[in-house]
């Protein structure tokens, strides 16, 4: 089981830099556990790509993708102690809101202690932030 971050889904869905080390990645433990508004994120990067020209055809099949993986997938719920430990990741590291609500997800998944727990993310400021809160970070973009 490792904690995913939405940087790190979206090669699983979209063909980018970094698809097939995700893919390898996600072949070799498909338990992905990720925070309440991933669906959110993501659809955010496949609105961005239909904005740019990608075709209504294609962007059907992007969510359609979006669909069932977020179908297999575990997500941890919002909650007052996830918004306050994100308030205290803005303080600490240097995050954008989303990032630092990923980061509190993530450290609720493992109860504050990381301690090497797997987080695959692609953003590299929430890699150094997640690195400096004890986590194991992968990046599959490498």
């Amino acid at each position: 089981m490792r904690f995913w971050d939405s940087s790190a889904i979206v090669p699983l869905l979209v063909e980018e830099t970094g698809s097939r080390a995700a893919r390898d990645l996600f072949a070799s433990d498909a338990e992905l556990v990720v925070w309440w508004a991933t669906t959110v994120e993501c659809m955010s990067s496949i609105a961005r790509r239909e904005r740019d020209g990608t075709s209504p055809p294609v962007t059907r099949v992007l969510t359609a993708r979006l669909r069932a993986l977020a179908a297999r997938w575990t997500e941890v719920s919002p909650s007052d102690a996830v918004r306050a430990d994100a308030q205290r990741l803005l303080r600490l590291h240097e995050l954008r809101a989303a990032d630092a609500l990923q980061l509190a997800a993530a450290r609720a998944l493992c109860d504050g202690l990381p301690d090497g727990f797997p987080l695959v993310t692609a953003d590299r400021r929430l890699a150094a932030a997640a690195t400096r809160e004890g986590f194991d970070v992968i990046d599959p973009i490498g």
